[in-house]
């Protein structure tokens, strides 16, 4: 058992919590490493309190302000955006919306999610935790243009173009909340779609939730 938090593996976790590396990320907490296991993630260091090491140790290198009871190091998985629905997030650069937004397209059914430019790292621990597990389930791509992405492509930006609808399925691109979408991404969609509020903005992840649970509708 190890007992001391300047154990290598440790030191390993406290680095990959604070900066990623060589292609890993951590997931604390005994609820996200169920999410892993029930998606068949293998970890490459899998850690419990009171059985692989002391509760203190643990405590002093977790990122939760109660401790974790349980944490796993993980290999990154990036794959090719696909499906009927797609999410891809252009410039969100909050952790917790890009995380949130996997949450939301798991519960939609959405088949992929799309990391664009300037886009807050997936894998990130704000971001996993916000996810709720769902990092595990949803298949996550990177991409650097439009033209990656499965058609027909449909830009949300507020008040522009038509209401979005059940007709609109494809890959919903979500810009972030205060400067939206660059000019020639929404210029560069196939589609322009905006959700009717009566408040001024939705965050990225309320509204790629929203959109999501609308576009979802034609199959449900």
């Amino acid at each position: 058992m190890i007992t001391s938090h300047r154990n290598p593996t440790l030191q390993e976790v406290r680095r990959l919590l604070a900066k990623r590396e060589n292609g890993r990320f951590v997931a604390e907490g005994e609820d996200l490493v169920a999410a892993a296991d029930e998606a068949g993630w293998e970890p490459v260091v899998r850690l419990r309190a009171g059985e692989d090491v002391t509760h203190d140790a643990l405590a002093k290198v977790s990122a939760l302000g109660s401790g974790s009871r349980e944490l796993a190091v993980y290999e990154e998985r990036w794959g090719v955006p696909t499906g009927r629905l797609c999410v891809a997030l252009w410039g969100v650069r909050d952790p917790g919306n890009v995380g949130t937004v996997l949450r939301g397209a798991l519960a939609f059914g959405a088949a992929s999610v799309a990391i664009g430019p300037d886009t807050a790292d997936p894998y990130g621990p704000k971001a996993v935790r916000a996810s709720m597990g769902a990092v595990f389930a949803v298949p996550v791509a990177r991409v650097t243009a439009l033209s990656d992405l499965p058609q027909p492509t449909v830009a949300l930006v507020a008040r522009e173009g038509e209401p979005l609808s059940r007709a609109d399925a494809g890959t919903l691109v979500v810009g972030a909340e205060r400067t939206g979408l660059p000019a020639d991404v929404v210029a560069g969609c196939d589609r322009v779609r905006h959700i009717p509020i009566h408040s001024e903005s939705l965050n990225a992840a309320m509204a790629a939730t929203i959109a999501l649970y609308e576009v979802s509708r034609t199959h449900a």
